[in-house]
């Protein structure tokens, strides 16, 4: 496990847009370095699957604000698969569906909300150890965290990704269709009032448009043992 020569262990903060790789190379960086992974737009997703279910509008502020505080969100490690858990049940595949997604970008948007798992996401990772991802890590979540990436890649590349992602689900889309809502995707978080996407001024870019994932997760483990 790495730790810094105090023996601390490292937070480490990954933020990008949407299919730049995050979740995979956190995943993969986790195991790596023993450490714990939590998928911070899980959350949010989590938090949209339950308001669907419940029938609770989008613009409803206070039903989601009441929703998300209410919620038992937990990560479980089995091997290699990590099992996103709300309330106990496992709704991993459930929040991976484009519906899903749409809401849980456009729920974000709201502070009440994000002030609630912000909270919830710095509880999980107060003690270090930990790799958080997704689009606000580094610039408001864990500002302090000791190492900072900002992983991207070229737009029609993340829209391949994510369109196979999807059939490789056995979830019928049209590549045209995945490659609009990733861009709308995109200019929703970049420009909503709370947390927008934005690389941190201390990030370190990794552009994995042409890198594997092992590619990757090498360059950010010598990264981290140069700042370490």
């Amino acid at each position: 496990m790495v730790k810094t020569s105090k023996g601390k262990k490292l937070t480490i903060a990954i933020d990008g847009p949407s299919g730049a790789g995050k979740s995979t190379v956190a995943k993969a960086l986790a195991r790596r370095l023993d450490y714990v992974y939590i998928d911070t737009g899980a959350m949010y997703r989590s938090v949209a699957l339950k308001a669907k279910e419940k029938g609770i509008s989008q613009e409803d502020k206070l039903g989601l604000h009441r929703l998300a505080s209410s919620l038992r969100i937990n990560f479980m490690t089995d091997g290699d698969q990590v099992h996103v858990l709300c309330d106990g049940k496992d709704v991993t595949e459930a929040i991976r569906t484009p519906e899903i997604s749409r809401l849980a970008s456009a729920i974000s948007k709201e502070k009440e909300l994000r002030e609630v798992l912000v909270r919830m996401q710095r509880e999980m990772g107060r003690k270090g150890g930990v790799i958080l991802e997704g689009r606000d890590i580094g610039t408001v979540v864990f500002p302090d965290a000791e190492v900072k990436f900002y992983l991207d890649a070229e737009g029609e590349e993340r829209a391949k990704r994510r369109y196979h992602e999807m059939v490789e689900k056995g979830i019928k889309v049209d590549f045209k269709e995945t490659r609009e809502a990733l861009m709308q995707r995109d200019l929703h978080d970049m420009h909503r009032d709370h947390s927008p996407l934005k690389k941190a001024e201390d990030a370190l870019v990794i552009d994995s448009t042409q890198q594997s994932v092992k590619e990757v997760v090498a360059e950010m483990v010598r990264i981290i043992k140069e700042r370490i």
